[in-house]
C-alpha cells in the first residue's frame, strides 16, 4: 500500500495544543512548554496512526496576505495585535509575518521557536511560501503531487474545499473536536455533510462558504443567505461562473427573485471574494529538507539537547518511538 504525502497545518495544530495542555507543563528554568510538548504527542501519535511515508508541516509566512486585504479589508481584521510579539527570527515570521503581527497569546509565542527546532533536529520538512498563509502551501502542495495519497491535518474547514479522488486522492483529517475525535473528509463526506454535489465536493464548499461568509475570518457573506441556502445554490450550478452569470440573468430558473436580488446586492463583495476564500495552488513554496519521513532523528544530539533544555523528554521519546515504527522493515 502506498504511504501517504500527510501536511501538517502548523499553526492550527500548536495553537490547539497550547489551549489544550495545561500551562502548568515548564520547562527546568520554568518557560511554558506546554504548546511543545502537545505539539510533538500530537506529530508523533499521526506518524503512528496515519504512517506517511513522507511529512511536512506548512507555516504560516504571512497570515493576513496582501492580496487578500485588497480584496477585502476586513480579511482577519480583528485580529491584528496592537504590537509585534517579542518572538524573534521565524517566531515573527510564522505569526507576524511581513504585515502586522497577529494577536498571539504570550505564552505561546516563545514556544513556536522551540517547535521549529524540534522539527529539524527530528528531521521533519517544514514548508511556507512568502506572501502567503499555510492554508495556500498545502493548496499547493496538494496540487503539485499527482502520484501518492495526500491526508491534510487541520482544524481548520477552509481546507476541507482540497479534497478529491483523482488523479490522486486527497483527504482531510479534521481535528476540529481533537484528534481523539478527528474526522476525515474525502468528497463523499463533504457531499454528505453539507448536501453539495459530490463530483465537485471540494469546489462547491469553496463557493458555499463566499456566500455564507466566517465571521472568525471578518468575511461578511451575503446577507440573508445561510449555509443551507448556499449549500443549495451552489449544488444547482457547475461553477463560481455559472452561478454569477445566473445572478446576473433574471431569465435563468436556477435561481429565485428574491435569492438574486440578495446576490445584487452584495455584488460587489461577490466580485472580490473568490481569491481571498479559495485557497492558493501556486504559490512559491520553499521546503527546508526532504520531505520524507526519517527512521531516526538527523540531529540526534541536538535534539537531545532541546530535550533537557526545555524539558521535552516523554514527548521527544514518543516521537522518536512513531518514527522507528513507521519505517517499513
Amino acid at each position: 500500500m502506498t504511504r501517504p504525502l500527510l501536511l501538517l497545518d502548523a499553526a492550527s495544530l500548536y495553537f490547539r495544543a497550547f489551549y489544550g495542555v495545561p500551562d502548568s507543563i515548564t520547562a527546568p528554568d520554568g518557560t511554558p512548554v506546554n504548546a511543545v510538548r502537545g505539539f510533538t504527542d500530537m506529530v508523533a501519535r499521526l506518524v503512528t496512526e496515519r504512517r506517511p511515508g513522507r511529512l511536512v508541516a506548512c507555516l504560516d509566512l504571512d497570515w493576513r496576505p496582501v492580496f487578500r486585504v485588497r480584496a477585502i479589508p476586513s480579511y482577519k481584521a480583528h485580529r491584528v495585535a496592537g504590537g509585534s510579539p517579542a518572538t524573534g527570527g521565524a517566531a515573527t515570521e510564522l505569526i507576524g509575518g511581513a504585515g502586522p503581527a497577529e494577536a498571539v497569546p504570550d505564552g505561546l509565542s516563545p514556544q513556536v521557536p522551540i517547535i521549529l527546532e524540534v522539527l529539524a533536529a527530528a528531521g521533519l520538512a517544514t514548508a511556507g511560501a512568502e506572501g502567503y498563509e499555510a492554508d495556500d502551501v498545502i493548496g499547493t502542495l496538494c496540487a503539485t503531487e499527482r502520484h501518492d495519497p495526500v491526508e491534510v491535518v487541520s482544524g481548520d474547514r477552509d481546507l476541507l474545499q482540497v479534497v478529491r479522488d483523482t488523479p490522486n486522492s486527497v483527504r482531510v483529517v479534521y481535528v476540529g473536536r481533537g484528534l481523539a475525535k478527528a474526522e476525515v473528509f474525502g468528497p463523499a463526506e463533504l457531499a454528505t455533510k453539507y448536501r453539495l454535489p459530490s463530483d465537485r465536493a471540494g469546489d462547491a464548499y469553496a463557493e458555499m462558504a463566499m456566500l455564507r461568509g466566517d465571521p472568525s475570518d471578518g468575511l461578511p457573506g451575503v446577507p440573508g443567505v445561510g449555509e443551507k441556502t448556499a449549500a443549495t445554490l451552489v449544488s444547482r450550478f457547475g461553477s463560481w461562473d455559472e452561478l454569477l452569470a445566473a445572478a446576473a440573468d433574471r431569465a435563468d430558473p436556477r435561481m429565485v427573485a428574491s435569492v438574486r436580488t440578495k446576490l445584487a446586492a452584495a455584488a460587489d463583495y461577490l466580485a472580490v471574494v473568490e481569491p481571498v476564500v479559495r485557497v492558493a495552488r501556486d504559490a512559491p513554496v520553499h521546503l527546508d529538507r526532504d520531505d520524507a519521513v526519517p527512521p531516526e532523528p538527523v540531529d540526534a544530539d541536538r535534539l537531545g539537547e532541546l530535550t533537557e533544555q526545555w524539558g521535552l523528554g516523554g514527548s521527544v521519546d514518543r516521537l522518536i518511538t512513531a518514527l522507528k515504527a513507521a519505517t517499513p522493515v
